[in-house]
């Protein structure tokens, strides 16, 4: 008798977990992230063997400098040290650390912080010494929200209402910033896995999900003084689904963003303009999604903005800075580069892309996309705080790719 109540009991144990662990996913993977064998990063230099592949008009040779294990959130390096020195950089990492002076340590980061559904820290930015950044949270009432936060003491700063779905996947919170004048902006996508109720967030006036918001200084000078615990942000476009990458020329600000099945875009980002989504997109719906329905087209007939250029198939862009210098003298013209994560079978990612605009930037002439390796996700240039591209003596670059390394990148040989 006692055994059948033991076994009973543990069958109605079972139904109970099964049933509460498919009610709440998050916990299955709260235990698979406690469990996962390796939580901290790892940064080890290692040079690698120097490959090459063609451009139009010249040679990418690139190598392998560090090894990473993680996915990174923001890399900077001191920009007066031109030489390249693995002891001037930091590494902020999407699980929630930091590495400087080679050594590893835990970002100041609250309670509320997350990592399950693709959550993580997705930027850093910083202003007079202070780094601040965006992060996935979880309240305690089970409300998934995101939230920017100072890194000086895990405060948060600033919260996003809840999302208003469970369908979510923060690998669409973006995102990207950077210094214009007195003000930083910083892009924020609309975390959504076949979502329509999130999805629609990006054309709410009233949540901060689904743009690119501006931060006045003089508010972080507050933050940072002690004076106030509140940041205030502006709302300064509108309709993204999931910027990437953001960086400027002169004053004039460029976003890439991620479409959905095709038709990611390089945008001019100018003020109280709206880019349409979810309304547009020259991407398609998922087959799972309204039976992959097309969406409208037409951006200007909508009265929305038009990209500047839309990729169909998409590449899975990802970041955008400046083009280094040898770049800008070669083509003496206005030019963007942007890095690729997966990309598809019909357009591969894992590449560098070069856009060529106008000399008003308000029309690309010419985009190139150059292939680097199979394995390579590309995530991150490495920049000065402000997310300015950092160039060594010999005018190389560096970029991140995901739980890869740190590889270096030189434009070499061009044609007369």
């Amino acid at each position: 008798m006692k055994n059948f109540l033991f076994i009973l009991l543990w069958i109605v144990s079972l139904v109970f977990v099964s049933i509460y662990t498919n009610q709440n996913p998050e916990i299955i993977e709260k235990a698979k992230i406690y469990f996962k064998e390796d939580k901290y990063p790892s940064v080890k230099s290692q040079e690698g063997e120097i490959l090459r592949t063609p451009g139009n008009s010249f040679i990418v040779e690139f190598t392998k400098k560090i090894s990473l294990t993680e996915k990174t959130a923001f890399i900077t390096h001191d920009e007066n040290i031109l030489n390249f020195d693995k002891n001037f950089l930091k590494i902020y990492f999407q699980n929630g650390y930091m590495y400087k002076k080679n050594k590893l340590e835990k970002v100041k980061l609250p309670k509320t912080f997350i990592k399950i559904k693709n959550g993580g820290l997705k930027t850093i930015f910083v202003y007079k010494n202070n780094e601040f950044g965006l992060i996935s949270s979880q309240g305690d009432n089970k409300c998934f929200y995101a939230s920017i936060i100072s890194l000086n003491n895990g405060k948060e700063l600033l919260k996003t209402k809840c999302l208003p779905d469970k369908n979510i996947d923060f690998n669409g919170l973006g995102s990207s910033h950077i210094h214009i004048n007195d003000n930083i902006y910083l892009s924020i996508g609309t975390p959504e896995q076949s979502s329509s109720k999130i999805r629609r967030l990006a054309q709410d006036k009233n949540s901060l999900f689904g743009k690119i918001i501006q931060i006045n200084k003089s508010d972080l000078d507050k933050i940072i003084k002690e004076e106030t615990n509140n940041l205030k942000a502006k709302i300064f476009t509108t309709g993204h689904r999931n910027p990437q990458g953001l960086t400027k020329i002169k004053d004039y600000l460029f976003a890439v963003e991620h479409g959905p099945k095709g038709g990611d875009e390089l945008n001019k980002i100018i003020e109280n303009r709206n880019y349409g989504w979810p309304k547009v997109s020259y991407g398609t719906q998922y087959v799972y999604d309204q039976n992959g329905k097309a969406y409208e087209v037409n951006h200007e007939k909508n009265q929305f903005e038009e990209p500047l250029f839309a990729l169909v198939p998409s590449v899975g862009i990802s970041a955008l800075n400046n083009c280094p210098k040898k770049l800008k003298q070669y083509y003496k013209k206005p030019c963007l580069l942007a890095l690729s994560l997966y990309g598809n079978s019909l357009r591969p990612g894992r590449s560098i892309i070069i856009f060529l605009l106008n000399e008003k930037m308000n029309k690309v002439h010419s985009i190139e996309k150059i292939h680097l390796r199979e394995n390579l996700k590309l995530r991150h240039f490495v920049t000065n705080e402000k997310n300015e591209l950092y160039e060594d003596l010999d005018g190389s670059i560096y970029v991140s790719a995901d739980k890869e390394g740190i590889y270096k990148i030189n434009f070499l040989y061009f044609r007369d």
